[in-house]
């Protein structure tokens, strides 16, 4: 059966973002100038520009872009392997404002020792910024690695006010 998901891009406060949903919620925000590929059909699902599916989304993110939002509150399909699901579940619970580290996200999880597939899972999450895997940082306070690039995710942790170990270097 063939599944319809839409998309667009959107010329957001940190560059472009190309933002995908399925009927059941988002299920991607990449950093588009990242990945400069618009999606494309296949056997399984069918791609749709979509402005106007993508509009909620796009207004909760402006919303978070101006300080007015701190929770998001739209349908999320995350799509992944299970362990990946519950880090990024895990992720969604850290709150505004407040960091984690990789460690402690292993430890939510139930996988203590698994802090590198943490990371892993962060490395592979599909929905940035709204799944904050921005606000994990490695134990000794360090930011660690980002998708969006080290500068975009100090951005983003000042934004929301999140404590910074001062001196970061990039």
């Amino acid at each position: 059966m063939m599944e319809t998901l839409y998309y667009s891009v959107w010329n957001s406060p940190v560059g472009l973002l190309l933002l995908a949903a399925s009927e059941r919620g988002l299920l991607k925000l990449e950093f588009h100038a990242k990945s400069r590929q618009l999606p494309t059909s296949s056997s399984t699902n069918q791609w749709v520009e979509s402005r106007a599916k993508l509009e909620p989304y796009r207004r909760e993110l402006e919303e978070y872009f101006t300080g007015q939002r701190r929770r998001f509150t739209l349908a999320l399909d995350l799509r992944g392997t299970e362990f990946q699901k519950r880090c990024w579940r895990a992720l969604l619970e850290i709150p505004y404002g407040e960091t984690r580290t990789y460690a402690e996200v292993a430890r939510a999880v139930g996988r203590p020792r698994a802090f590198r597939a943490v990371g892993g899972a962060n490395h592979d999450n599909p929905i940035a910024i709204v799944v904050p895997c921005h606000r994990v940082i490695a134990s000794d306070g360090t930011l660690g690695g980002y998708g969006g690039g080290l500068a975009l995710k100090e951005k983003l942790l000042r934004l929301e006010g999140a404590p910074l170990q001062a001196g970061l270097v990039f």
